[in-house]
């Protein structure tokens, strides 16, 4: 059976929303995006990062994350090619209600009908273990369904005051035991946590 790991960038107060950049995703007036990018610049970090994009054998992406990559990936410069490669190369599966399909960016598949049931399909199938990176709102709905087999969390030493979270805000009570952990020299924390 195939795990569905959990890739992401959270702030100290548990924002996931806009990591990378002021425009990333600005939804409800978010106004401090680009908070994580001060925190990759040490080799252990961008080793941990490149790990997890080199495992996976696939990858599940909501809209949003779908849309900001695919306009990005395939045009990555030279120096960003060690993480556009398997990016653009590795399976994708991408799950909207709004997208249609077939999807431009290659090797990229729109997920039909309900989430919880396309991806507990997934799982079934043969071959490795699916990575989603950012995605905050398909998170939600994969931790709420019980369809993540890992957390693979950078929380870095920032809060953003607010912005999007990846747990369920339902009153469910889940709990995680840590697997592995680490220190970076820039003061975050690269944590893997698994259902307990």
């Amino acid at each position: 059976m195939r795990k569905v790991i959990v890739n992401e960038f959270l702030s100290l107060d548990g924002g996931a929303q806009a990591p990378g950049g002021a425009e990333e995703d600005t939804d409800g007036g978010f106004a401090n995006g680009g908070w994580h990018m001060q925190y990759m610049e040490d080799e252990p970090t961008q080793r941990w990062v490149l790990k997890s994009i080199d495992e996976a054998s696939g990858f599940l992406l909501g809209r949003r994350t779908y849309e900001i990559f695919a306009a990005f990936w395939p045009n990555a410069p030279e120096e960003e090619q060690v993480v556009a490669e398997p990016l653009n190369s590795k399976p994708k599966y991408v799950v909207s209600t709004t997208l249609s399909a077939p999807l431009e960016w290659e090797n990229s598949t729109l997920l039909e009908g309900e989430v919880a049931d396309a991806v507990a399909a997934l799982k079934q199938e043969d071959g490795g273990d699916l990575h989603v990176i950012g995605s905050t709102q398909l998170v939600r709905t994969l931790i709420a369904n019980g369809l993540v087999d890992e957390l693979r969390l950078m929380i870095d030493p920032v809060a953003v005051g607010g912005g999007k979270r990846i747990f369920p805000d339902d009153g469910g009570l889940r709990s995680w035991r840590l697997v592995d952990g680490q220190i970076t020299s820039l003061g975050a924390i690269l944590t893997t946590y698994a259902p307990a």
